[in-house]
């Protein structure tokens, strides 16, 4: 039977990235929905079987400047609400917590570049487990406090809080599992060029790393994700 993903995409080359082949061999029909739509999110997708929502340069706090957020943050509670599926990946684990009850507030660094997460107990038990050793992509500068009710799954050297669970249906990721790291990867530098100048970030180093860690990422996160998908299926 196939169901429906909706994604909500704030930046068109910050996609499903490697992600998206798990969830179409789990038979989900990929539908995008950008910031720029006219209608975002679609009023005819209110409630798709999984919602996942990507990451962006911009702040949850930014609700004057970027006035969609407020509505898309009214979307996710309802779905937080109704205890439907739904992961967030950056932006989207934010824009989570927020909905959550959770505060989120830049961080006071700019944590850009491939590393590995440090696991929780629960997150040894979670489907991070497959993640644990391989470097994942972090690129964010704010972070958030845990919301109530929800499970720390990962930190960093720098960041306490790199992902959480809030009951089977719901996993928020501060970092990029799903990034592309070959051609692909190059939109990324394009696409962030004024933010990695900025923080003093040498592009080509960073290409170098994902060339040497996309193999391992890509065959870790797909382990990851279709774990989490199978459960899904295993709640319904």
């Amino acid at each position: 039977m196939t169901r429906t993903a909706l994604v909500l995409r704030h930046v068109h080359f910050e996609d499903l990235g490697t992600f998206a082949l798990p969830f179409e061999q789990a038979d989900y029909e990929i539908r995008y929905s950008d910031v720029g739509d006219a209608n975002f999110p679609p009023d005819h997708l209110q409630d798709p079987d999984l919602l996942v929502v990507l990451g962006g340069p911009i702040g949850v706090y930014e609700e004057t400047v970027y006035p969609f957020l407020a509505h898309e943050q009214a979307f996710i509670a309802a779905r937080l609400a109704a205890r439907r599926p739904l992961l967030g990946v950056c932006l989207g684990a934010q824009l989570i917590a927020a909905a959550a009850g959770a505060r989120v507030f830049p961080s006071g660094i700019k944590e850009i570049g491939f590393k590995p997460l440090s696991l929780t107990v629960a997150g040894r038990g979670s489907p991070l487990r497959h993640l644990e050793g391989t470097p994942v992509l972090h690129w964010h500068g704010d972070t958030y406090s845990l919301p109530p009710g929800a499970t720390n799954l990962a930190s960093s050297d720098v960041v306490e809080q790199q992902a959480f669970a809030i009951g089977r249906e719901v996993l928020a990721l501060q970092f990029h599992a799903e990034v592309d790291c070959g051609d692909g990867f190059e939109r990324w530098l394009v696409g962030h060029a004024a933010e990695l100048a900025a923080a003093g970030i040498d592009p080509a180093a960073l290409r170098r790393s994902a060339r040497t860690t996309g193999p391992a990422l890509r065959e870790a996160a797909d382990r990851m994700i279709t774990q989490w998908l199978s459960g899904l299926e295993d709640r319904s």
